[in-house]
């Protein structure tokens, strides 16, 4: 594979299902489209960790987060962990953000040369208080948040859209930069906010999908709720234990989508910009998201679960050398990142990356589909009193709760995961080569008490408990230069 320049397309909560070229019946997302149809779209795709700032880590370094210990979003990443971004500017290439990074400081040499107008955790500490898994308190305005959702203004939305315009100059400056000489392949990451909440979108969008025939949640009805304690608890911490009138969910769903349509319009603009600037021959482009959003699904809002639509991620590679119109049913994950960065820029790896979990994206792509590869997720963060482990492997997936009943699900017979396989007598088999796959990645038991003893340091460190909870948490980072607004927890 020649070298090329990388853009990184990211945005944030993004579900893998709300894509027009990925079949949702409703959603607009004409630019994506477009660059799954000129490249190759994965169709099981996952991030590392269902949380953003776990999962953005799992990025930056190729590694999972059992490995690195950035366990939820009060241990931002700082680049103490090598990356690939490290790597290619050691070789000497141009590695810069633009847009959202949730690590902990732009004073960090966190692998971008430059970050421009960075988002990062509050006060270079986060959401200190993710890190209590015993008796986890409430947060007390999540309920309200969700039933906010309405068309209008927000600061994310103004700061998508000031992204597209940073983005856009940066890749004019690239272009004059190659006028004047400098051929060596670059890498820009431009990582959009939206469709996180606030469930806010323009008015006009709004009006839109609420007028459109949005299709019901899986399992929103109460009766119909999967009956588990992990996710119970999940309902009772983010204040989702008492069911949304069916107009709320339908309201968080239209401002979901006029916010993903929204996110799909100021990448379409960097993508105009690339091929304005005359340097889209020379750069490949991948596109992601850090998790999904489960939007109503089994009574939950947010991400924090191994189902689909928390744990899955759209992902589509486009440019020189990768397959034009291709849908791989390879499972794939965010760690994949670090060897498709140095591959697209001509890097070898070294030996330390050569050990690393992942594979190159574009050799993914390039190949035969291999649905027996194995995908991975874990979750240690909020409303969780004991950690998570996804296994993917071909139609099957495995979810093991540590101290709680395990979960299996046949995703060829049973794409909504309705249908809990663990207790069949059948399936023992399946259930315990899936366990294996995991016990050859980690030891859960083990994984789950070194998070907890350092979510427990953490806490203590921040003056405990108590004092944790009288500081309380905000629902959403502020964008840059917005304050955060802090409310106390019991």
């Amino acid at each position: 594979m020649d070298r090329r320049n990388l853009l990184f397309l990211m945005s944030d909560q993004h579900s893998r299902d709300a894509l027009g070229c990925a079949g949702h019946p409703v959603v607009r997302t004409p630019n994506l489209d477009a660059l799954a149809e000129r490249g190759t779209r994965f169709t099981s795709a996952y991030t590392p960790c269902p949380i953003c700032v776990p999962a953005r880590a799992s990025f930056a370094t190729g590694q999972y987060v059992h490995k690195i210990g950035y366990w939820d979003n009060a241990h931002p990443y700082e680049g103490g962990i090598r990356g690939w971004g490290h790597r290619l500017i050691e070789e000497g290439h141009r590695v810069e953000s633009i847009g959202k990074l949730h690590y902990r400081s732009d004073e960090d040499a966190d692998g971008f040369g430059r970050h421009h107008i960075p988002l990062n955790v509050v006060d270079g500490l986060g959401d200190v208080m993710s890190s209590l898994r015993e008796d986890i308190p409430v947060r007390s305005s999540n309920r309200e948040a969700i039933r906010s959702a309405c068309g209008g203004e927000s600061t994310y939305l103004d700061y998508d859209a000031r992204i597209a315009d940073e983005a856009g100059e940066w890749l004019a400056d690239a272009a004059r930069r190659k006028a004047a000489g400098d051929e060596k392949p670059w890498v820009a990451f431009v990582s959009f906010v939206c469709p996180h909440p606030p469930y806010i979108c323009p008015p006009d969008l709004f009006e839109e999908y609420m007028a459109a025939d949005l299709p019901a949640p899986t399992q929103w009805r109460r009766e119909d709720w999967p009956d588990h304690p992990a996710l119970n608890e999940f309902r009772r911490v983010m204040q989702c234990d008492e069911p949304f009138s069916e107009e709320e969910i339908r309201r968080v769903m239209a401002a979901y989508y006029g916010a993903t349509t929204w996110m799909d319009r100021q990448l379409g603009r960097v993508i105009d910009a690339l091929n304005a600037s005359g340097l889209a021959g020379d750069t490949r482009v991948v596109y992601s998201s850090d998790h999904g959003e489960s939007l109503g699904r089994r009574g939950l809002f947010g991400k924090f679960t191994m189902y689909e639509e928390s744990a899955g991620v759209p992902l589509i590679v486009a440019g020189a050398d990768v397959p034009e119109g291709k849908v791989c049913r390879t499972p794939a994950n965010l760690v994949d990142t670090h060897q498709s960065a140095l591959e697209c820029l001509g890097v070898e790896p070294n030996e330390a990356e050569r050990s690393l979990p992942g594979k190159s994206l574009f050799q993914i792509a390039a190949e035969e589909g291999d649905v027996d590869r194995v995908s991975f997720s874990e979750y240690h963060a909020v409303a969780s009193t004991s950690a998570q482990f996804m296994i993917r492997k071909g139609r099957h997936k495995f979810i093991r709760y540590v101290g709680q009943a395990s979960q299996l699900f046949d995703l060829e017979d049973d794409p909504d995961e309705t249908v809990d396989l663990a207790a069949s007598v059948e399936h023992q088999k399946v259930l315990r080569d899936l366990e294996a796959e995991l016990r050859a990645i980690t030891d859960p038991d083990a994984v789950d008490a070194a998070a907890k003893a350092d979510q427990a340091a953490l806490i203590e460190r921040h003056g405990g408990r108590e004092a944790v909870l009288k500081k309380g948490t905000f629902i959403n980072s502020p964008a840059p230069g917005e304050e955060p607004a802090f409310e106390e927890s019991k």
